[in-house]
């Protein structure tokens, strides 16, 4: 029992002991760890002042050079404000310098001015006592010869000159004579030497106009997409091309006929584009002869521009030129109209050098001599004045006006460059081979045709095909109805009849078309 006891207790003894060894370990644990902690926060405090004193040393660095950067930017300015105010300063004394020389010069000038004024004056008070002199010399000189020869002055100055006027004028009359007789053994001879060398010296084509064009296709099948069903298409394309279109057996051409070549050429570009994109039908038809209508326009003035620029003609009027332009879809007596103004202003120019006259001024009226032929409107003048009047109109000189005018000599000729056009235009025209006058009548009585329908009210179109032997008319279905169709074709055909004489029988059709189009929007 006492045993028991005394462990007990030792057992409590040590429990208390080493309770009191663990909270005394524990306190010396405690201790050395606030004691780390401060060593630890020292230490960081320590980092933090180091590092807080490069951060201040560094921004403090960046402020100095900051500050020398400024220093050496604000230095700069003001080394340019210096420059620039050294460079105005030197102006300035430059100026000044130049400005007392001139000024020393002026002075300079001026002395010497007023030296030579007195020197001057000095000469002409003694040139007018010696002219004073002679004078008083010369006055009795004469009366002198007067008392000699019995005659004053004035009596013998008078026989002097009717001496030496009829001596003149015998000598005057000879020379005169020998020039005359001179001028008629050589006037004509020179005048054929002009004429032949100009001839000579221009290359000449001789007319080829005609009245159809073949359009080559690539197979007999486009034949059929050309006619369209039941031929709508080939009729839609004669309606708005005002070309008759023949398509026969021959093998991969379809042949187009017009006495118009702008007609003709529209038809041709437009049956290309047609085949080409191989949509064919009545519409598209209309829209792509459209376009190639306004393709042609613009083609008229290029050409016009390309002809003045090869002659060398400047500063001609915009409307001038798309006349020139026009010229080329235009022919006189089977001679392509602006054939013969080209060659006719080259011939001009060469005959008004061999003359001495201006070469330019010749040329410019040789190429629009004739631009009365091609009119956007028919008019009731002759071509030559209705060609002056454009020229008048649009500015150019009366010489050229008046050789436009004058070379089928309806006003009266007023320089030389008149005669000479109206030489070269007849050597142009008169030349082998240049022109057909078949052709020109033929194509006259076809445009006399359309010209009777287009009499009648209400006609859009009319068309002369077949060589003159249809007359296909448009009418506008607004205006004509189906029953006026026939009447309008009786009357037209009557008045072709009664007007007009033409080999054969004329045919007149009347073709009404009534459209309906609305847009879906």
């Amino acid at each position: 029992m006492d045993n028991i006891l005394t462990i007990v207790i030792a057992g409590i003894i040590g429990i208390v002991a080493g309770f009191a060894i663990a909270k005394l370990i524990e306190k010396s644990n405690i201790s050395n760890l606030i004691n780390n902690s401060k060593k630890e926060a020292a230490s960081i405090l320590k980092d933090a002042n180091l590092e807080a004193e490069n951060i201040k040393k560094d921004k403090i660095l960046q402020a100095k050079e900051k500050f020398i950067e400024l220093k050496a930017d604000h230095e700069q300015v003001i080394l340019s404000r210096d420059k620039k105010v050294a460079e105005i300063e030197k102006r300035v004394r430059d100026k000044e310098s130049q400005i007392s020389n001139e000024l020393s010069k002026a002075r300079k000038v001026n002395d010497d001015f007023e030296s030579k004024s007195l020197e001057f004056s000095t000469k002409i008070e003694n040139l007018d006592k010696k002219q004073f002199e002679v004078d008083k010399l010369h006055k009795t000189q004469l009366q002198q010869l007067e008392v000699i020869s019995g005659l004053s002055a004035e009596e013998a100055k008078n026989q002097l000159v009717e001496g030496l006027k009829a001596e003149a004028k015998s000598k005057a009359m000879s020379h005169i004579q020998d020039t005359i007789e001179e001028a008629k053994l050589t006037a004509q001879q020179e005048a054929k030497k002009i004429i032949i060398n100009t001839i000579q010296r221009v290359g000449t084509e001789e007319a080829v106009e005609n009245c159809v064009s073949v359009f080559n296709i690539e197979s007999d099948d486009v034949k059929g997409r050309i006619i369209g069903r039941e031929g709508r298409n080939i009729r839609a394309l004669e309606a708005a091309t005002g070309v008759e279109i023949i398509v026969d057996d021959t093998p991969e051409a379809i042949i187009l006929s017009c006495f118009d070549p702008v007609r003709r050429e529209i038809a041709r570009l437009a049956l290309h584009k047609l085949v080409t994109d191989g949509r064919i039908h009545p519409a598209r038809i209309e829209e792509v002869v459209a376009k190639t209508a306004k393709q042609i326009d613009d083609e008229i003035i290029e050409v016009g521009k390309r002809t003045v620029i090869d002659l060398g003609i400047h500063g001609l009027h915009p409307e001038l030129i798309k006349v020139v332009g026009r010229m080329k879809y235009r022919s006189s007596y089977g001679q392509n109209l602006l054939q013969h103004s080209r060659e006719v202003s080259k011939l001009c120019g060469i005959m008004a050098a061999e003359l001495g006259l201006n070469v330019k001024l010749a040329k410019r009226a040789g190429l629009l001599h004739d631009i009365g032929k091609v009119p956007d409107a028919e008019s009731d003048l002759p071509h030559a004045l209705l060609g002056m009047q454009w020229a008048e109109k649009y500015g150019e000189k009366e010489e050229v006006c008046n050789a436009i005018g004058a070379h089928h000599d309806e006003i009266e000729m007023k320089s030389l460059l008149s005669p000479i056009i109206q030489v070269c235009d007849a050597i142009s025209g008169a030349r082998p081979g240049a022109r057909r006058q078949v052709l020109d009548s033929y194509i006259q009585r076809l445009k006399d045709l359309e010209e009777v329908a287009y009499g009648f009210t209400g006609v859009k179109n009319a068309y002369a095909i077949q060589a003159g032997r249809e007359l296909r008319v448009i009418v506008e279905s607004e205006k004509v109805s189906d029953e006026n169709a026939a009447t309008l074709s009786f009357e037209i055909s009557q008045k072709i009849q009664t007007e007009m004489t033409y080999p054969g029988q004329v045919k007149v059709t009347v073709i009404r078309e009534t459209r309906a189009v609305n847009i879906a929007k």
